[in-house]
């Protein structure tokens, strides 16, 4: 049943069904509140949240190139990327991959139709794209000594076989990104918010996994640079196969697991809505 944002209540203040008191299902209880309202925004603010989080996760983007290009070192660059992932997190914007597990809980409790999910995935998609699109440029035109660094990476995700091995480190980058924002939404620690999001950044670039928003930045610089084997046509099919790669990852390996440790409090949820 579709209700306001701001009409946020429990299934203990609606119905008569016996509370639970397992710090679980507090958690999920939180997460569904918090999270409701990013399903029903309104169309602008959903593209402007995306677009946003595409600056911000560009400037985590910056950072790696500018790291690996005078170290030659995917490690520390992995750490200066870390600037991305927790620029999302204190600014409050949206990734595409944060979606895998919040808005999902929230549909699975009821309290959002499958239809407002596919809406916040394209908008926010859309959102980050345009975002790292002006990113991106404004690095290539401002940071020349960049272009061979962008175009080395580019030619790395590109040339690389659509194959198993691929779609398996997409999988595992988006596990990694929902297990993310599991982590933070655990948490009223920013500090701890901080330490997730330096870790995870690890994780993803240090092991060389397939990021469907963020390696796309990078091989947006290498595209406004003119770098050779860097186009949008090339991009394109190599894209589609990490998205799907990433929704596997996010949504098989992490949330459905958590949509069946928590099955009995999401079906509480879905009869206080009838």
């Amino acid at each position: 049943m579709e209700q306001p944002a701001g009409e946020a209540s429990t299934p203990e203040e609606r119905t008569d069904e016996p509370s639970t008191t397992e710090e679980k299902d507090e958690a999920l209880d939180r997460v569904i509140l918090e999270g409701r309202p990013r399903l029903y925004r309104s169309t602008p603010d959903l593209l402007a949240s995306g677009a946003v989080a595409g600056l911000e996760v560009g400037m985590g983007v910056l950072a790696l190139l500018v790291v690996v290009h005078e170290t030659d070192s995917m490690l520390l660059g992995a750490l200066a990327f870390s600037i991305g992932l927790i620029a999302l997190r204190l600014g409050h914007s949206e990734l595409f991959t944060e979606g895998f597990h919040v808005p999902v809980m929230v549909v699975v409790a009821g309290e959002a139709r499958w239809t407002h999910l596919l809406r916040l995935w394209g908008g926010t998609l859309l959102g980050n794209l345009v975002g790292g699109w002006v990113l991106a440029w404004l690095v290539a035109v401002a940071l020349p000594d960049l272009h061979g660094t962008a175009g080395d990476l580019t030619r790395e995700f590109t040339d690389r076989p659509l194959d198993l091995e691929g779609f398996a480190l997409a999988v595992l980058a988006g596990a990694a990104i929902t297990l993310l924002t599991r982590m933070q939404n655990g948490t009223d620690d920013d500090v701890a918010k901080v330490v997730a999001a330096v870790a995870i950044a690890f994780v993803i670039v240090g092991a060389g996994l397939l990021h469907s928003v963020l390696d796309t930045l990078i091989v947006f610089v290498a595209v406004h640079a003119g770098e050779p084997g860097a186009s949008l046509g090339v991009w394109l099919p190599w894209f589609g196969w990490v998205v799907l790669g990433n929704l596997v990852g996010g949504l098989v390996l992490t949330t459905l697991l958590r949509v069946v440790r928590s099955r009995e409090r999401l079906a509480q949820w879905r009869r206080a809505d009838t």
